[in-house]
């Protein structure tokens, strides 16, 4: 339902008569709006704009609950040097918007979060496939976190704002889409769910729609659920699309700028038809290549190369004045048409493979032994090493204040990181900062494993996925592997994961580019399978349900029919290679490595807990350099849980801890009993006694000293060395202090002799 908001208008009355006119608001060129999207039974989505950032070609405000989120495009007027679009998508939070101060020694916003990337990673993913082709103009797009209550999410409404604020400007696209995030709490599905609602959901989808209920992206997580409630929440989440699809259309009958045009290369040359002369001169041999089931990755890329070298020699010997640009263009396109067209005609794949046929893959395990746990998986030419290290939990990830806040996560004890290095695909780079498609990658795969990790693990788990070879599907790979290593690591892994990379070739109508009139789905993807095709479809799971998916789609959306049909095909593959998976390992490892981490809770006395730690911990600090093993905190039970790196390490602190504690042993004193005291202080409020030489000075309070009340201990005509009878009530549970009374000895009272040190004290 969409509803228009009074602000949108201003109405000027002017009576001269019965004459009332209205007029819109405009500020500079720009007129105010404000739009409603109401959901079933859900907060409304706002949109507005008009009011900031008018000298950029678009800007738009989404605005959930108390989140707002701000959306600019720029566009240049010239056209880029490259090919393709030159699109860059930046989303960055900004401490202000929740009133904070940023803690970092500048007190300002420094390097790009993890999260911020992740972010801009899933706006790009939504807006990229609906530009034209042909359109090559340098583009930036910013989404701005304005204000962020800690309930709404505001990476949703980044996806909305920017296609509000495309849609309304004069940059070519072929939008406008919609974007909700999907839950499932108690079997009910839920649009757009608070940040509390999403921890006790088994499902966090997110769904991108353009209209005609055509999918444009999907990114999710899930807690191993079934696959007809993934199918479900995916349809739920289109139907909820189209109320912000149309509310954005609307927006952009009224107030969108018209569109700009822009120059379409021309493939023709003026000494002829290029492209029908590339075409005769290379598709025999293209097709040769792309049927020799010989060729792998690097000879195959090769050959593609020699061919279009020749092509273009051969063009510069028969035409004067060539463009060199334009023939690699042309033969990029035919070598693409050449490609797509075989899958059609043969229903078989340039490596030999039929339509739903899986690369050969083998695993390996426990492949070096100072490692905790360690799997190589290999499929076709993709090739991943996965290593897992277990530490204390005081090494678990630490997020920043604002991921904190919008996200709901404080720290995480398990992580995965993604590294993609140079060689990986014959080539040659410097190894850096981790870029964006590696923090994405690695997301999707820690994702895809998280489900299958137990909460309540002792240790803190790191996950690292180095991809040796890369031909297609590294980051479903880096799952396989993962629950390999996580088994061999001796992790109670729930369930085996695996992951599975499902790609499209598509024809569409001569007449109706829209219409897709015939299409193949490919299972398990080459890299000039998912260069060359429509799609990138990665679902990972086990072999119950699901537990992460993403789309990468490359065409102007999908029906909802090839995206269940891409899904059935991932989990039919899915199983077959859980299935190899569990003939290298296939449940946790039971028998313990020798070099695996221990860890115990330590019981200390609360009296006795000072003793442990020493002046400023130094007693812990002594035990971690000289057995390796670290002491800290237990919340849960208010005691101490030691972590050692072994077992030896383990028993050595253990060692020294009882020595620590033996050193001066207190003596066992009895609940009731009475005590000689000596007084070692006198206060205001009361005398510190002493009950044996080494014990620690307790305080006895002066309404515990005598039944009358007094207001210093000196009016009973105590004095410092002086000996008092007391009575012992034991230990305060809070804080571990002695309870001492003089005061119940004033009455008729007995009590049998108790001995400290060999003295009986009566």
């Amino acid at each position: 339902m969409i509803s228009r908001v009074s602000s949108r208008w201003l109405a000027c009355s002017t009576r001269h008569g019965q004459h009332i006119s209205k007029r819109r608001l405009f500020v500079g060129s720009s007129n105010l709006f404000e739009y409603k999207v109401d959901f079933s039974e859900r907060s409304s989505l706002k949109l507005s704009g008009g009011k900031y950032a008018r000298l950029s070609d678009g800007c738009a405000v989404a605005t959930l609950g108390d989140t707002s989120v701000m959306a600019t495009t720029v566009s240049k007027s010239t056209k880029s040097s490259s090919n393709f679009l030159p699109l860059t998508v930046d989303y960055r939070q900004k401490a202000a918007a929740a009133g904070r101060i940023p803690t970092n020694y500048l007190r300002r916003e420094l390097s790009v979060s993890e999260h911020e990337i992740l972010t801009s990673r899933l706006i790009d993913r939504s807006l990229r496939p609906l530009f034209p082709l042909n359109y090559s103009f340098d583009t930036q797009i910013m989404c701005n976190l304005l204000a962020v209550d800690g309930i709404n999410h505001p990476d949703i409404l980044g996806i909305n704002a920017a296609s509000t604020a495309l849609a309304l400007s004069d940059i070519p696209w072929n939008g406008p889409v919609g974007a909700v995030r999907v839950g499932l709490c108690d079997n009910n599905l839920i649009t757009n769910p608070t940040r509390r609602e999403l921890s006790n959901s088994e499902l966090n989808l997110v769904v991108v729609s353009a209209a005609k209920n055509l999918v444009i992206m999907l990114e999710g997580s899930a807690n191993n659920v079934l696959q007809q409630d993934v199918l479900k929440a995916i349809k739920f989440g289109v139907k909820e699309c189209q109320h912000i699809v149309n509310c954005i259309h609307n927006l952009q009958k009224e107030f969108g700028k018209p569109k700009r045009e822009f120059e379409i290369k021309n493939v023709d040359d003026t000494n002829g038809n290029l492209e029908t002369v590339i075409d005769s001169l290379c598709e025999i041999k293209l097709r040769e290549i792309f049927t020799n089931v010989n060729h792998h990755k690097i000879s195959r890329d090769l050959a593609v190369k020699d061919v279009k070298t020749e092509v273009i020699e051969n063009l510069k010997s028969n035409f004067d004045n060539l463009n060199l640009e334009l023939c690699s263009t042309i033969f990029d396109n035919v070598c693409k048409q050449i490609f797509r067209n075989l899958i059609f005609e043969n229903n078989t794949r340039c490596d030999g493979r039929k339509l739903d046929d899986l690369r050969n893959i083998s695993c390996e395990v426990d492949l070096y032994k100072p490692l905790h746990g360690s799997a190589l998986f290999q499929r076709g030419q993709t090739q991943v090493f996965c290593t897992v290290a277990l530490d204390s939990i005081d090494s678990a990830l630490k997020l920043d204040p604002m991921t904190i806040l919008t996200s709901g996560i404080n720290e995480k004890n398990f992580f995965l990181h993604y590294e993609f290095p140079p060689y990986a695909t014959n080539d040659i780079g410097r190894m850096g900062p981790s870029m964006r498609r590696e923090v994405g990658h690695g997301a999707l795969a820690e994702r895809g494993l998280r489900s299958v990790v137990p909460e309540n693990f002792p240790f803190t788990i790191r996950l690292t996925s180095e991809v040796l070879e890369s031909n297609g599907s590294s980051s479903m790979a880096s799952i396989c592997g993962g629950s390999l290593a996580l088994m061999d690591a001796g992790v109670p892994i729930s369930q085996p994961a695996a992951g599975v990379a499902i790609g499209l070739i598509t024809n569409y109508d001569d007449n109706d580019t829209k219409n897709i009139k015939d299409y193949r789905i490919l299972t398990d993807i080459l890299g000039i399978e998912d260069y060359l095709g429509d799609m990138d479809f990665k679902l990972a799971g086990t072999k119950k349900g699901i537990t992460a998916l993403q789309a990468d789609i490359k065409i102007p959306g999908l029906p909802l029919k090839i995206v269940m049909e891409a899904i059935e095909a991932a989990t039919s593959a899915k199983h077959k290679i859980i299935n190899i998976m569990n003939s290298t390992i296939q449940n946790t490892r039971k028998l313990k490595k020798d070099n695996w981490p221990v860890t115990e809770v330590l019981n200390v006395p609360i009296h006795k807990r000072g003793k442990l730690l020493g002046p400023g911990g130094i007693n812990l600090k002594r035990i971690m350099l000289e057995t390796g093993a670290q002491i800290s905190s237990n919340s849960e039970n208010d005691g101490f849980t030691i972590f050692a790196p072994n077992q030896d390490a383990l028993d050595e602190a253990k060692e020294t801890i009882d020595k620590l504690m033996a050193e001066k042993s207190e003596p066992q004193l009895e609940f009731g009993a009475i005590y000689k005291a000596k007084v070692v202080e006198v206060r205001e409020i009361g005398v510190m006694v002493t009950l044996y030489p080494s014990m620690q000075p307790t305080l006895v309070h002066n309404s515990q000293l005598d039944q009358r009340k007094i207001s210093h201990p000196s009016a009973l005509g105590i004095e410092e060395g002086h000996e008092i009878q007391i009575k012992y009530f034991g230990r305060d549970p809070v804080s571990g202090m002695m309870r001492l009374s003089r005061k119940v000895l004033q009455g008729s009272s007995s009590s049998p002799a108790r001995s400290i040190g060999g003295n009986i004290i009566k």
